[in-house]
C-alpha cells in the first residue's frame, strides 16, 4: 500500500476502459477518491458507480477545474492516461498528425498547466504520465503514435527534472502490448509485435503502484524494454537494423 494516496484525490483520464480503469480501481481499493474521466460518458459513469468514484465526462484537456471542484478543491495525483493510438506514416493527413498531438502530448501540458501553481506552493503533487513503451523505442507502422509518445515522455521527463527538488513526483509509464481496445486496433503491426508478450491492465496499475513504493520515474511493466532502451541508446545502428528487420517482416505478412 502506498501511504501517498490513501484519501487523496485523484484524477484518472481515459478512465473508461482499459489501463485507465484499472488505474481508477487500483487507487480506488486504496482508499483515494478518485475522480473517473473519459469522452464516453456512460463508460465514466460505470467505472465511478463500481468504484464510488465521481465521474467527470469530456475532454481531458478541459476537466481540471472541474475534477477539481468534485474533489473539495484538491487534486492530489493526475494521471494523463488519455491517448489515441494513431497509426500510419509520415504521409497520413495533417488532421491525424494534429489529433495525436493534442491528445498524447498537449493534453498533459494543459493539465500540468493548471495542476502545477497549487502543487508547487504547497510542494507536493504527483503526476503520473500513460507515456508507452513506443515513447522509449518506436512501433512499426505508427508515426503519429510513435512521434507523439516520444513528446510525452519528454514531457514527463522534463516535469520531474524541473520541479523534484519542489516536491513534484512524476511517473512515465511504458508499457509495450495491453489487452485493451487500444492493443486491439492496432492491426497486424501490433499482432506481430505486442499481442506475444500482452499483459493485462491490471498488471500496469500493480507496476505503477510498485513503482510509487520504490519512488521511480521510469515505470516498465515489461522489464525487458530496459534492455532494448539501453540498445538504443549505446548501438543505435544495432537497434535501428533490427527494428527494420521487424518492418520487413511486417510488410512480407501483410
Amino acid at each position: 500500500m502506498v501511504e501517498a494516496v490513501q484519501d487523496a484525490g485523484v484524477v484518472v483520464t481515459g478512465a473508461g476502459g482499459g489501463i485507465g480503469a484499472a488505474l481508477a480501481r487500483r487507487f480506488a481499493a486504496e482508499g483515494a477518491r478518485v475522480v473517473v474521466n473519459d469522452l464516453d460518458a456512460a463508460k465514466a459513469k460505470a467505472v465511478a458507480d463500481e468504484i464510488g468514484g465521481i465521474a467527470v465526462p469530456g475532454d481531458a484537456s478541459t476537466i481540471v477545474d472541474e475534477a477539481r471542484e468534485a474533489l473539495g478543491g484538491t487534486v492530489d495525483v493526475y494521471c494523463a492516461n488519455a491517448g489515441v493510438a494513431s497509426g500510419g506514416s509520415e504521409a497520413v493527413g495533417e488532421n491525424v498528425w494534429a489529433l495525436a498531438w493534442d491528445v498524447n502530448v498537449m493534453a498533459h501540458v494543459r493539465a500540468a498547466q493548471e495542476l502545477l501553481p497549487a502543487w508547487l506552493e504547497r510542494g507536493s503533487g504527483r503526476f503520473v504520465s500513460t507515456v508507452s513503451a513506443a515513447g522509449l523505442l518506436t512501433m512499426i507502422g505508427a508515426a503519429p503514435y510513435s512521434v507523439t509518445k516520444h513528446g510525452a515522455y519528454a514531457f514527463a521527463e522534463w516535469l520531474s527534472l524541473t520541479y523534484r527538488h519542489r516536491g513534484l513526483k512524476v511517473h512515465a509509464i511504458c508499457p509495450q502490448g495491453v489487452r485493451t481496445d487500444m492493443l486491439d486496433a492496432t492491426g497486424s503491426a501490433g499482432d506481430l509485435v505486442l499481442q506475444p508478450t500482452a499483459i493485462e491492465p491490471e498488471d500496469v496499475a500493480d507496476a505503477l503502484f510498485k513503482g510509487m513504493e520504490e519512488d521511480r520515474f521510469l515505470i516498465l511493466p515489461h522489464p525487458e524494454v530496459a534492455g532494448y532502451y539501453q540498445l538504443r541508446a549505446a548501438e543505435p545502428d544495432r537497434w535501428l537494423t533490427n527494428m527494420n528487420h521487424i518492418q520487413q517482416k511486417w510488410e512480407a505478412g501483410r
